[in-house]
C-alpha cells in the first residue's frame, strides 16, 4: 500500500534525523565549559558516538529528500569531530612518549595499576597477574581493609615498601613497591575523604623520580553532581608538577578519559606526556561490557622517560582491567619529546578551577 509505505518512510526519516541531531547535541555539549556531570559524561563515549554517526551516515542512503542531506551533514560532522579526538589514541598517530632502547634495566621500572572494585573478592585473580608480570610497583584503587588483608601477606616479602590507605568509601588506595619509597606523603588535596600518594621512588640506578597516585571523585549520579572536584585535583597536581620540574609519573584511576577537555588541559598545564598517544586506547573500563569501554586508568610521564611497553591485562572480577606500563628514566632523550604547552587561557582556566574547588571546600567545611 503506497500510503502506508510513505508513512513508514516518513517515520524512518524523522527518527534518523532526531538521532543525528542528538549526536550533534552531545558533541557540542562536550565542548562547553560546564562542570555538571551530564555535560562531562559526553566526553566519555566518543568512540560510541563515532560508530553511531557512521551508522547514521550509512542508513541515510535509505532516506528521502530533503531529509537525506540534513542527516548526512550532521552525521559527517559528528564523525569527523569525534574521529579527530579519537585518532591520536590509535597507532596511526605519532607516539608522544618515545620507545625505550634495549638494556639500561637499572633505569627502568614496571608499574601495575588496578582498580580492584571494593566489592570484588577475587584477590587471587589479581595476585596471579602480579606474580606473572613481576611489576616493581603495584597500585590498587578502591582497596579497603579486606583487600589489604589479602595483599599484605602475598606481597610483603618481595614488595616490602608500602603505603596503605584502606577505606570503605571506594577511595582506598594501596601502593606496594620493590624499590625504596622516599619522603612519602598522603595528601587530601581537595576533599577530606579522597587521598592521594606523593612520594619519591629510588631506582636501581640510584636516581630518584617523583610519583603521584590519584583517584579523584567522578562526576556521576551518587558520586558528585559535577566534575569540579575531579578537575581541581588534577589541575592542582598539574600546577605542582610545572612548578617543581621533577622527573615524575602520575598514575591512577582518574575517572576521566584520555581525550577529555580536562585531561588534555591537565597535560598542557603540567607538560605531561600520555603513552597512549600513538599506541592505542587501552580502554580499562568497563571490563564486563565490550561496547561500553573507555580509558579511565592512566599513567602519564614527564619528558624524562621513555616507554618499553604498555599492556591491558586480563580481568579479575573488577569492572576495570589492570594496566601494566614499563618506563625507563632517560633524561638524555628529553629533547625527543614534544611537550604539550599551556597558553595564557589554559593557565587562567586552571587557576579558576582550582580556586573554585578550594572555595567550595572552605564553604562546605564551615
Amino acid at each position: 500500500m503506497p500510503g502506508l509505505q510513505e508513512r513508514e518512510d516518513s517515520v524512518f526519516d524523522i527518527l534518523l534525523t532526531v538521532i543525528a541531531a542528538a549526536l550533534v547535541a552531545v558533541t557540542i555539549l562536550a565542548r562547553l565549559p560546564l562542570f555538571e556531570w551530564w555535560a562531562r559524561a559526553c566526553d566519555f563515549p566518543r568512540v560510541q558516538f563515532a560508530v553511531a554517526a557512521a551508522l547514521v551516515l550509512g542508513l541515510s542512503a535509505f532516506t528521502s529528500q530533503p531529509w537525506q542531506v540534513s542527516i548526512q551533514i550532521m552525521g559527517l560532522a559528528v564523525l569527523l569531530w569525534q574521529g579527530w579526538r579519537i585518532l591520536p589514541y590509535t597507532p596511526v598517530w605519532p607516539r608522544q612518549v618515545q620507545t625505550a632502547q634495549t638494556g639500561n634495566e637499572d633505569y627502568c621500572f614496571t608499574v601495575l595499576v588496578a582498580n580492584v572494585l571494593t566489592s570484588n573478592r577475587n584477590a587471587s585473580g589479581l595476585l596471579e597477574q602480579i606474580e606473572r608480570w613481576q611489576p616493581d610497583l603495584v597500585l590498587t584503587l578502591e582497596s579497603d581493609q579486606w583487600w589489604q588483608d589479602q595483599l599484605d601477606p602475598a606481597l610483603a616479602a618481595e614488595w616490602p615498601h608500602a603505603v596503605r590507605i584502606p577505606q570503605d568509601n571506594l577511595y582506598g588506595m594501596h601502593l606496594y613497591s620493590r624499590l625504596p619509597l622516599v619522603d612519602t606523603e598522603v595528601k587530601w588535596l581537595v576533599q577530606d575523604d579522597i587521598p592521594s600518594i606523593h612520594t619519591w621512588l629510588r631506582l636501581r640506578s640510584g636516581d630518584t623520580v617523583r610519583l603521584y597516585a590519584l583517584h579523584p571523585r567522578p562526576p556521576a549520579p551518587g558520586e558528585s553532581e559535577e566534575s569540579l572536584w575531579r578537575d581541581a585535583e588534577l589541575l592542582l597536581v598539574g600546577k605542582r608538577i610545572t612548578k617543581r620540574q621533577d622527573p615524575c609519573i602520575v598514575m591512577g584511576d582518574l575517572n576521566d578519559v584520555a581525550w577529555s577537555r580536562t585531561t588534555r588541559l591537565f597535560c598542557r598545564v603540567s607538560g605531561m606526556l600520555d603513552p597512549r598517544r600513538g599506541r592505542g586506547m587501552f580502554s580499562s573500563f568497563h571490563a564486563d561490557y565490550w561496547f561500553l569501554r573507555w580509558p579511565l586508568d592512566h599513567l602519564f610521564s614527564s619528558e624524562h622517560f621513555t616507554l618499553k611497553h604498555m599492556y591491558r591485562l586480563k580481568p579479575f572480577g573488577s569492572d576495570h582491567f589492570p594496566i601494566l606500563v614499563k618506563f625507563c628514566y632517560r633524561p638524555s632523550r628529553s629533547g625527543e619529546h614534544e611537550n604539550p604547552e599551556a597558553d595564557a587561557e589554559d593557565q587562567e582556566q586552571a587557576r579558576e578551577t582550582i580556586g573554585e574547588g578550594r572555595a567550595r571546600k572552605q564553604k562546605e567545611d564551615r
